[in-house]
């Protein structure tokens, strides 16, 4: 019997093991993550913003974007989909048409975040909180709409007192508390941690799984670490992307200065490389193994394609 994402997705936040979650917004990035063993990938809202859209993270993206955002991981994907909502894209009655719409778009489980719209980014200045009345009354309102079509559906509240407008430590573990008691949300993602010590107190006064990222001064815990301080989960929303931005970066201004030898020494490089060159033509990324199987078995014989005399049908 197969277990649906949302059903793994809560029995990994209450796993004794660290879940770890790389975070960017393409399919082809979710199914390398599951390729590598990854059991969820984070849906990030700054990641659609700026690679879909060339937006900065600041709420110009909507629900509908979003949600076919989701979509679209979900469907290329068998790991679990954690999603980004944003601030729940208006008030309680707006937070529990998101969830619902997240739910059918098969996400596993999503955060709204507590921020006043338009929200700012994370981990970037200008944050200003809602009131603690008025987020408690979101995030019911997210748990109602979850328990009418799918209980399992994980709800996160992320806090981002640290770090904004008159917020501190003390009243993110205050306003973390009363989400989990008075609305009854399944996790808390505390946002912008800043020590180990916040980690770990974090983590041992929040009745409920914590997602705790590290945002303070290098070197970062190790995953090992996250897990002694009592961290749930660890998510890093740009894992595939800003590295790969910057190799883009490096090999544009190669091609301008040396022209097509640019790619060539890049790919002599990856060939070296301890992992290889990446297998995107192969299964399970972008292989067409399934297209060529159901073609055999679906199109007629004088109708297929000739694979072994076109261009194409070994390597150059």
């Amino acid at each position: 019997m197969t277990i649906k994402p949302s059903a793994r997705f809560r029995a990994l936040l209450k796993s004794p093991e660290l879940l770890v979650m790389p975070g960017g917004f393409s399919p082809l990035h979710a199914r390398m993550a599951e390729a590598l063993g990854y059991e969820a990938f984070f849906m990030a809202g700054s990641q659609i913003a700026a690679y879909l859209y060339g937006y900065p993270d600041v709420g110009l993206i909507g629900l509908a974007e979003m949600v076919e955002a989701a979509r679209r991981l979900a469907a290329g994907t068998n790991i679990a989909i954690f999603a980004d909502a944003d601030t729940g894209y208006g008030n309680a009655v707006s937070a529990y048409h998101a969830v619902q719409e997240y739910i059918r778009a098969g996400a596993a489980a999503l955060h709204i975040e507590d921020q006043e719209a338009p929200k700012k980014s994370g981990t970037l200045a200008g944050r200003r909180l809602i009131s603690v009345d008025e987020a408690i009354g979101k995030y019911r309102a997210a748990v109602a709409a979850r328990n009418e079509l799918d209980p399992d559906f994980v709800v996160v509240a992320r806090c981002d007192s640290i770090g904004s407008e008159q917020g501190d430590f003390e009243d993110a573990m205050a306003r973390s508390i009363a989400y989990v008691e008075k609305a009854g949300v399944d996790a808390v993602w505390v946002n912008t941690l800043r020590t180990r010590e916040e980690i770990k107190e974090a983590c041992r006064r929040i009745p409920a799984p914590v997602i705790a990222p590290y945002y303070g001064p290098p070197p970062s815990p190790t995953l090992e670490e996250f897990c002694e301080l009592g961290a749930a989960a660890v998510l890093f929303p740009s894992l595939t992307t800003a590295n790969g931005l910057q190799a883009t970066w490096e090999l544009m201004h190669d091609f301008k200065e040396k022209g097509p030898a640019a790619v060539e020494e890049w790919n002599a490089r990856a060939q070296k490389n301890k992992w290889g060159v990446v297998p995107r033509a192969q299964e399970p990324l972008i292989g067409i193994g399934k297209i060529r199987k159901l073609e055999s078995e679906f199109i007629p014989e004088s109708l297929q394609r000739d694979y072994e005399k076109t261009f194409g049908h070994k390597k150059h």
